[in-house]
């Protein structure tokens, strides 16, 4: 962990606020970079994994077609 976050998620982060700031043009885009970062923090101060679980879950766990049916991902007609 770096700065309180995993690894991949300060990549991301550095990933995106250089995009933000090569659109943009601006300063301001440290702020932006700050806000991800706290919600970042947050997130891995009750969890250091829930990142890596998230981006597990959306690989492996894709929408079911019958998701607009039921509202969820449901396996049972």
């Amino acid at each position: 962990m770096l700065f309180g976050v995993t690894f991949g998620y300060l990549v991301a982060n550095a990933v995106i606020s250089t995009e933000l700031f090569l659109i943009f043009k601006s300063p301001w885009v440290l702020i932006a970079a700050t806000i991800i970062h706290l919600i970042g923090w947050v997130s891995c101060s009750r969890d250091p994994r829930i990142f890596d679980i998230w981006t597990r879950k959306l690989r492996f766990c894709p929408r079911n077609p019958n998701y607009k049916v039921w509202g969820c991902n449901s396996y049972r007609p």
